[in-house]
C-alpha cells in the first residue's frame, strides 16, 4: 500500500467572508509580499466533518466534540430519578476523567460539570457513559473506580481517525491526526472589500421617516484558493482497528468532502458555495511536499484557472526534476475542460 495520499485542490469563490477573524473580517496571510484571502484548517476541518454529507456517509463512526458531557450526564441521571445533588456528584467524576473541571459560580450552579478543553468523545466512549449512567439509574448507587474506567482507544470514530484527538489528562489515549490540512490561500492578489448596506421597515410608508432602519458594514473578498492536505493511509488504518472497508470509506468520504463542500462563513449572505475546479491527485510512499511554491508570485491575467493549473503543474515537474519523483502515481481532474472525475479521484485515493 502507497503510505502517503496528497491532494492539491483549486476552488474558486466568488465575493464571500468565509472565516473571519476576531473584528469580522475575512482571514488574510502575505505570501509572497503580497495579500491573500485565507481560510483556516480549522475552518475546513470542521466544514467537512459536520457537513450532512460526510455525517450521512459514515453515520455510527463519528465521535462527538463537547465540554458539556457532564451536564449531559447530570441530565440523564435526573430523568433516571436520582437525586440532583448525586446526579451531579456523580455527573463530576464521570465528566472529570476526560479533562479538568471549571470552578464553580455563584452565577452559574453547574459550570463545574463543564471540562475546560473540549474533549472528543468517541462511539466506544459514549456507549460505555451511556451503559454507565442506565446501571447507575438503576441500582441508585454511586460509581465505582471500575465504573469510570471509561476511556478507551477509538477504533470506530472515522473523525478521530481522521483528525486526530488530545486528552492532557490521559495521553496514552492521544490519537495521531492520520491527515494534515494546510490553511488555504488565494493563488491570486486580494483587496478585501466594504460592503455597505441598509434594511428598510416594511411598516414606514416613508411620509415621517424615509431613512434606513437598519445601516451595516460587512467586508468581503474574492479569489482562486489553493489547497493543500495529506493523508497517511497507514496511521489512518491503524486507528481505524485495520478495518479495511472502514478505511476505505474514510478516505472517500475525506476526498468528497475536500471537494465539495465550503466552509459555512456568511453563507446565507453570500451563497458563496464552490465545488473544487481542479484536483491533483497523488499516492507514493516518499517525504510529501506541498506545491504552495507554485503561488509564491501571484496568479495574474484573464485566465486564472488556466494559469494556476499551468503553474501547479510546472512546479510539480521541475521540482521531481531536482528531488526526484515524489509520487508513485498521480491523477487530475478539470472541471473547467471536462476532463478526470470526482468519481476516479476517489477510486484512485482509496484503492
Amino acid at each position: 500500500m502507497d503510505r502517503f495520499v496528497q491532494l492539491h485542490l483549486l476552488t474558486f469563490y466568488p465575493p464571500s467572508n468565509l472565516n473571519r477573524d476576531d473584528l469580522g473580517r475575512p482571514k488574510t496571510a502575505i505570501v509572497g509580499g503580497f495579500q491573500r484571502l485565507r481560510i483556516s484548517s480549522q475552518s475546513l476541518k470542521r466544514a467537512w466533518r459536520t457537513s450532512d454529507f460526510f455525517q450521512d456517509a459514515l453515520a455510527g463512526n463519528m465521535g462527538v466534540r463537547t465540554k458539556e458531557m457532564g451536564l449531559k450526564v447530570f441530565d440523564d441521571l435526573k430523568k433516571r430519578g436520582i437525586p440532583e445533588a448525586k446526579a451531579k456528584e456523580w455527573a463530576k467524576s464521570v465528566a472529570g476523567i476526560f479533562g479538568k473541571l471549571k470552578k464553580e459560580q455563584k452565577d452559574a450552579p453547574l459550570q463545574d460539570l463543564e471540562i475546560e478543553q473540549l474533549a472528543h468523545f468517541c462511539p466506544e466512549e459514549m456507549e460505555a457513559i451511556n451503559e454507565l449512567v442506565e446501571r447507575l439509574g438503576s441500582a441508585g448507587n454511586g460509581p465505582s473506580r471500575d465504573d469510570l474506567d471509561l476511556i478507551r482507544k477509538p477504533k470506530r470514530a472515522v473523525d478521530v481517525a481522521l483528525f486526530g484527538r488530545m486528552l492532557a489528562a490521559n495521553p496514552r489515549f492521544n490519537i495521531e491526526a492520520a491527515v494534515q490540512v494546510a490553511h488555504a490561500f488565494t493563488v491570486n492578489q486580494v483587496t478585501v472589500e466594504d460592503d455597505f448596506f441598509t434594511a428598510v421597515d416594511d411598516l414606514n410608508n416613508g411620509e415621517d421617516d424615509a431613512g434606513a432602519a437598519h445601516m451595516g458594514e460587512t467586508e468581503f473578498g474574492s479569489g482562486l484558493f489553493y489547497l493543500y492536505t495529506c493523508i497517511n493511509r497507514e496511521i489512518l488504518s491503524e486507528n481505524l482497528g485495520g478495518d479495511a472497508e472502514l478505511t476505505h470509506r474514510a478516505l472517500a468520504a475525506l476526498t468528497e468532502s475536500a471537494a465539495k463542500v465550503s466552509p459555512t462563513g456568511k453563507q446565507n449572505s453570500f451563497a458563496s458555495r464552490a465545488y473544487a475546479s481542479f484536483i491533483l491527485a497523488e499516492k507514493g510512499s516518499k517525504q510529501p511536499r506541498s506545491l504552495a511554491l507554485a503561488f509564491l508570485r501571484p496568479v495574474k491575467g484573464n485566465d486564472l484557472l488556466g494559469e494556476a493549473v499551468g503553474s501547479l503543474k510546472s512546479c510539480r515537474e521541475r521540482m521531481d526534476k531536482v528531488y526526484g519523483k515524489c509520487a508513485a502515481a498521480c491523477i487530475e481532474m478539470n472541471a473547467l475542460t471536462g476532463e478526470g472525475s470526482l468519481e476516479e479521484i476517489t477510486k484512485f485515493v482509496k484503492d
